[in-house]
């Protein structure tokens, strides 16, 4: 009797969650796999027209897209590494002994609650009035214009703003694995003679390793996959400098209407950023030290 009640409990909270994930991912994605097979417009009144692997063919010709994932490879390697370079240094800060440690993480938080689009917005401003301003008024326009005029340093802006972005939520995650680490453990490395740098080496990046697998998939995931900052910050320019993957399969669809050879990039895209963040999570899993 029990046993049937639990069971009934359990089907009343998943089947629903499992009808609503359905009709929101899996039948849309087979749709997609669908589309990415034929020849299509996007209007309802034209035909689709099967052409089997060639979307397939044709994208792997398109120099744009290519490109496109050049760009994006550049990207997610730096966004990857300042994303998670300045967490832990701020996890590492607001776990010291600072006064005002709560403070600071409710400033360096409140960036991810931000949406992306009007981060995009905000910091279009800052980098094509604010910048310029600064830079007339001190002298150093070496540094401070416009990068979004720039080929070279609009993709730099781009990763500003995803680590402006991102850094303060791999925070917390940081901060839940420091202060997970048992305390007579730290202390027994002190009466041994540590030092910080050797603490911190020693200890505590060993066994934060499974917030590292958690930050660095968020953070590869995320960064692979970005596009309303990418929207609202550049619009994938100058001349398509800055254009990321996902900005191109859109424009593919919805720019130039060629819906089945954008969802064959949609496809090929998707198998890209699964292969890389589990393979990401296989090795990160592997150097994770159990308690």
């Amino acid at each position: 009797m029990k046993k049937n009640r639990d069971r009934a409990w359990f089907a009343l909270f998943t089947v629903p969650l499992l009808f609503v994930f359905s009709i929101v991912v899996i039948i849309p994605f087979l749709i997609g796999i669908y589309y990415s097979f034929i020849s299509w417009d996007g209007i309802a009144a034209n035909p689709k027209v099967f052409v089997g692997l060639d979307n397939y063919m044709r994208l792997f010709q398109d120099s744009r897209f290519i490109q496109s994932g050049w760009v994006t490879l550049q990207f997610t390697v730096l966004a990857l590494i300042i994303v998670n370079l300045f967490g832990l240094l701020f996890s590492l800060l607001v776990t010291s002994k600072l006064r005002v440690r709560n403070a600071a993480r409710t400033m360096l938080f409140m960036p991810n609650l931000i949406g992306g689009l009007i981060l995009g917005y905000i910091w279009k401003f800052i980098f094509s009035d604010a910048f310029r301003n600064i830079g007339e008024a001190t002298g150093w326009t070496g540094f401070f214009f416009n990068w979004l005029l720039n080929p070279q340093y609009a993709l730099y802006a781009l990763v500003v703003v995803f680590a402006w972005q991102m850094a303060g939520y791999t925070m917390i995650i940081y901060i839940a694995g420091i202060q997970g680490i048992p305390d007579d453990v730290m202390e027994a490395a002190r009466v041994d003679g540590a030092n910080l740098w050797q603490r911190i080496t020693r200890i505590v990046f060993p066994l934060l390793m499974p917030s590292f697998t958690i930050c660095l998939f968020l953070t590869l995931s995320g960064a692979f996959k970005i596009f309303d900052v990418n929207l609202s910050l550049t619009g994938g320019g100058p001349v398509n400098s800055t254009e990321l993957l996902a900005m191109n399969i859109y424009n593919e669809i919805f720019g130039y209407s060629r819906y089945g050879l954008g969802q064959a990039k949609a496809i090929v895209f998707f198998i890209m950023v699964a292969a890389v963040t589990i393979t990401q999570v296989i090795i990160t899993k592997r150097r994770e030290v159990q308690m």
